[in-house]
């Protein structure tokens, strides 16, 4: 069911779960996904799961944290967030967010046809983690091998850049652009209160403003979720002052590089 700023919009958009199966279907609790206009459009979502599988997906981020943190990386440069890929999660119930029915499922609602290419992590922010920058998410991304079939999804590896494309002579690759950015929030504190911080601001625009703030704060409530088109004006960031550890599932689908061309012109792709 989709709302329009509190508008019932059931029947306006075609509801994607109608071809996707049963056992996918069961594991969403079937809220309401509201679709906001303002900053900028994006669709929120409380109660993303039921319950029992929201508490599994949980409990298995707190299991990998707990008994592989080698295999967490810094995001960025100056960037407060660690980091391990979804590719490294492909086993138990995170890998949902890898699986084609997710992808289906999200690039339906977001009204992007996804080609398949998934690339993502679960974020984690340590307490007091300093506030990041506005971006967009309009980037480059370079995924290995041929499109994946339609029952299928590929994510990247260590033979191609995903920034630059840089490979091997004898390895394919395809210039894609990321098309929809997902935010999945999760083992967080539950107690979470406004001016605990943590959150994820939205902009309607940056350009000459200073430091700006957010038009929109998006609370890192556990068990819920943002999507958004990835755009021109889609400016985002995490928004900082954390009281307690924030956690996130970051995730992006992507779209042919001629595909976003065409639509937002190439000067609005912003390299790496």
């Amino acid at each position: 069911m989709f709302v329009w700023e509190g508008v019932t919009l059931t029947g306006v958009m075609e509801s994607p779960s109608t071809t996707l199966p049963g056992w996918f279907t069961e594991l969403f609790a079937h809220r309401r996904w509201v679709r906001r206009a303002t900053p900028f459009p994006h669709v929120y979502v409380r109660d993303v799961f039921v319950d029992e599988f929201y508490q599994r997906l949980s409990a298995e981020y707190q299991r990998v944290r707990r008994e592989r943190p080698a295999e967490f990386h810094e995001v960025n440069e100056n960037y407060s967030a660690d980091s391990i890929s979804l590719n490294k999660l492909r086993s138990g119930p995170l890998a949902l967010f890898t699986s084609r029915e997710w992808h289906d499922l999200i690039a339906g609602v977001a009204g992007v046809p996804g080609t398949g290419d998934i690339e993502g992590g679960v974020h984690h922010h340590p307490p007091e983690s300093p506030r990041g920058w506005p971006h967009s998410d309009l980037a480059p991304a370079w995924f290995p091998g041929e499109p994946p079939a339609p029952d299928e999804t590929r994510l990247p590896d260590n033979t191609v850049d995903i920034q630059n494309g840089e490979r091997e002579p004898d390895v394919a690759a395809r210039e894609l652009v990321r098309g929809v950015a997902i935010m999945f929030y999760l083992a967080n504190e539950p107690n979470w209160n406004a001016g605990d911080g943590g959150e994820t601001a939205l902009f309607a625009h940056v350009h000459g403003r200073h430091d700006p703030e957010p038009d929109l704060l998006v609370p890192p409530l556990n068990n819920s979720m943002v999507i958004f088109e990835c755009t021109p004006r889609s400016w985002h960031t995490f928004a900082g002052n954390n009281v307690h550890d924030r956690n996130c599932v970051v995730m992006w689908l992507h779209r042919p590089k001629s595909e976003a061309v065409r639509r937002w012109g190439e000067n609005h792709i912003v390299e790496w």
